[in-house]
């Protein structure tokens, strides 16, 4: 299951699975989607090694820039993901 996390301002959807124990490396993956004219921009990073396992429609620097707020917010991410998502009242 993916939990939302936020949605950027040119509307790139981020969103985060579970906590997925790997050989006892409790890991975390995060989907970025962007609704494009022909169907979606996406991109998938697996935490904690930051390693990218799909990337369409994005570029080098936006990979980047993914890259500094996964670094800013891998904390929360693996706090909600550890908790089911974000609890809103």
């Amino acid at each position: 299951m993916m939990y939302p996390y936020i949605t950027l301002a040119d509307g790139t959807e981020i969103t985060h699975s579970h906590i997925i124990e790997k050989s006892n490396i409790q890991q975390v993956e995060v989907h970025f989607e962007r609704p494009t004219e022909h169907g979606f921009d996406t991109a998938r990073c697996i935490l904690p090694e930051y390693t990218w396992i799909k990337v369409e429609g994005y570029t080098d620097e936006e990979i980047e820039n993914f890259n500094e707020l996964l670094r800013h917010n891998a904390h929360l991410l693996y706090k909600y993901a550890s908790i089911g998502g974000i609890q809103i009242a």
